[in-house]
């Protein structure tokens, strides 16, 4: 079993992990309404896959008889003053998670728990493909910022066959 002290801190990354989820949501939602369906899509998924990654660490700790410590998220944004402003925010918020994975990381090796960190790989691999993507998507959502449409276009080409809500 690992450390209690790595138990509260995954814990306290799966709450990171829900609340990630119900910021995309919140973007989505706002991006929906702007009508911008691509990058409703786009973060959509992207709060699909950030409740995957809560519930793989749900499991892990259930895995490992490991309690689990499910706790309130904070209310998300919702508003933003352009269609940039929210694609910061989500570079921030996974420049923030990579933070707490090597965080968890580091636990796991203070505490010889070579399991954890090994299951912790994944996740640190994840966050390297997660900022690249969302970094990329600000460069264009920077250099379009005239021309919001010009973002739509640019996740049409570059992600084919994702349905548009």
């Amino acid at each position: 079993m690992p450390s209690e002290r790595f138990v509260d801190a995954l814990n306290a990354q799966v709450t990171k992990e829900f609340a990630a989820a119900h910021q995309y949501t919140a973007i989505a939602t706002y991006y929906s309404d702007k009508t911008w369906p691509r990058l409703a899509a786009f973060f959509y998924e992207q709060a699909d896959e950030e409740r995957e990654h809560a519930l793989k660490m749900v499991n892990y700790l259930l895995d490992t008889n490991s309690p689990v410590n499910m706790e309130g998220v904070p209310q998300p944004k919702t508003q933003f003053p352009d269609h940039v402003a929210p694609i910061r925010l989500a570079l921030e918020q996974e420049k923030s998670v990579t933070v707490s994975i090597s965080e968890l990381v580091g636990i796991a090796r203070e505490t010889n728990d070579y399991r954890s960190e090994q299951f912790l790989d994944w996740f640190l691999e994840e966050q390297t493909e997660e900022e690249s993507s969302m970094s990329d998507l600000l460069d264009v959502a920077e250099r379009t910022e005239a021309v919001p449409m010009l973002l739509e276009e640019y996740l049409a080409r570059e992600t084919p066959g994702a349905k548009a809500d």
